[in-house]
């Protein structure tokens, strides 16, 4: 193991970035051999290529940079899927956004009809849970 350590002394290493590429990778070339096309198997050797260069690379801060941006640019869709997975684990609440401010609010299940005060501005509505 201490090999290992020595090769990769001063590289830059794995990250989100290049786990996204590698699953990229995988998703091509299943494609390519299905589908027997040639630009899925070159887009799967691409990305592999550019998941090896980023693990090996020895500019630190330039792949630091290009993961900050990558993990940015996916946030919405990992907030928008783990509220829907909490939503789906959650049996006992009800979800709903304030028409006010668009606020997410959560009130207990089967307790009929509800008033709710937001907690961001205030507002007071009616609602069924």
């Amino acid at each position: 193991m201490g090999w290992m350590k020595r090769v990769m002394y001063g590289r830059y290493g794995a990250d989100q970035l290049g786990f996204a590429l590698i699953g990229c990778y995988l998703a091509f070339y299943i494609l390519s051999l299905l589908t027997r096309g040639k630009l899925l198997s070159l887009l799967s050797t691409l990305c592999l290529i550019l998941a090896f260069y980023r693990t090996f690379s020895r500019q630190i801060e330039r792949r630091r940079a290009e993961n900050e941006r990558f993990l940015e640019s996916v946030r919405p869709i990992v907030r928008w899927y783990n509220v829907r997975k909490c939503r789906r684990q959650d049996r006992d609440h009800c979800y709903f956004r304030c028409p006010n401010c668009g606020q997410q609010l959560r009130a207990p299940k089967g307790k009929g009809k509800i008033s709710v005060t937001c907690r961001s501005c205030g507002a007071t509505f009616e609602k069924k849970t």
